[in-house]
């Protein structure tokens, strides 16, 4: 009896900490949202997280939960999980998170956990730890997601430059300023049906793991809204050292433009949740607001801030693996 009350209390602690990771995806994260509507100041930037706030939780009510299985049963052997490996997997995530926020680098909270079961995976059993197929179908829309997002954002800012062409600038921007609200909305949405999933799988793993669920048994419920209202509240306090970076640095938005970059992004999530596939929504919004502004010519679009953030890209799965690596260590010590 005394063994049970001490799993529980550890499974407790680390559902805890899996919540504090989904807040601080939310708050990571809520430039993807909020960025194009506050740049072209459709919204305000208070009103702008309450509205990416409330469409990121409604996702709970949409999607189903392909993408937390993906996390749960497809990215590491269920067999090595343990109270160590998820540990390491959220401090390495959270620790990467921080470090990206406090230094308003773009980064994906999403691939930081990703590397984190990698890195946990990986000290505790080796490269044999790994489910390749699954880890390689996320490194695989590292590039993808943020091209699709090139392409759908380019080709919608191509349909709305030809069915506007006759339409007075000002008349333009006032119709787009209330179709940028349900962009950034639809966006929103892809947010939280995608990233709040994440978290959603890798509590599930742990439950199942200790014994408390079973992989054949449904997702607690109490986990799906656990998770969403987290993921909530993280995007409704705002990473603001990166929405400078997201709105305004790598092209010039106005309301037309932000509409196309909201929208094809949210096009692209919600084609990669419908597939369970876990992908970055910075990437795919950054991807979605450079293929918007190289419309208007290559020379719009400021490369050499996109490429600092592919280089964010790059880094983010091996630097939150190896900090993970080294949590598990110190938690086979003191947990």
């Amino acid at each position: 009896m005394e063994t049970v009350q001490v799993s529980l209390w550890v499974v407790g602690t680390l559902v805890v900490v899996a919540l504090l990771f989904d807040f601080m995806n939310g708050f990571h994260d809520a430039a993807n949202s909020i960025a194009t509507i506050v740049s072209t100041r459709v919204l305000k930037p208070h009103q702008a997280v309450i509205w990416a706030s409330a469409f990121n939780f409604l996702a709970y009510f949409l999607f189903q939960l392909k993408v937390a299985s993906t996390i749960g049963k497809g990215t590491i052997d269920p067999s090595i999980v343990d109270y160590y490996v998820v540990f390491g997997a959220l401090v390495g995530a959270i620790i990467w998170n921080v470090i990206t926020w406090y230094y308003g680098i773009p980064s994906s909270s999403s691939h930081a956990l990703v590397g984190g079961l990698v890195g946990a995976a990986v000290a505790k059993a080796g490269i044999d730890g790994l489910i390749t197929a699954g880890v390689l179908k996320i490194v695989a829309f590292i590039f993808v997601a943020p091209f699709l997002g090139f392409f759908m954002g380019g080709l919608l800012m191509i349909a709305v430059s030809w069915i506007c062409r006759d339409m007075a600038p000002r008349k333009v921007d006032k119709h787009f300023r209330r179709f940028q609200l349900l962009s950034a909305a639809a966006y929103s949405l892809g947010h939280g049906g995608n990233d709040a999933q994440k978290t959603i799988g890798i509590i599930w793993m742990l439950l199942i793991a200790t014994g408390y669920s079973h992989s054949s048994e449904q997702i607690p419920g109490w986990i799906v809204l656990a998770c969403y209202s987290a993921m909530g509240f993280g995007t409704m306090f705002g990473g603001w050292r990166i929405v400078k970076t997201m709105g305004n640095r790598i092209t010039k938005l106005n309301q037309a433009r932000g509409f196309c970059a909201n929208t094809g992004g949210a096009m692209t999530l919600f084609l990669a949740t419908a597939f369970g596939i876990p992908v970055s929504t910075t990437h795919t919004i950054t991807g979605a607001i450079a293929g918007v502004g190289s419309t208007r010519g290559a020379r719009r679009v400021r490369w050499g801030v996109a490429g600092g953030i592919v280089w964010a890209w790059i880094l983010t799965i091996p630097c939150s693996a190896a900090m993970a690596a080294a949590a598990w260590y110190i938690g086979t010590l003191v947990l």
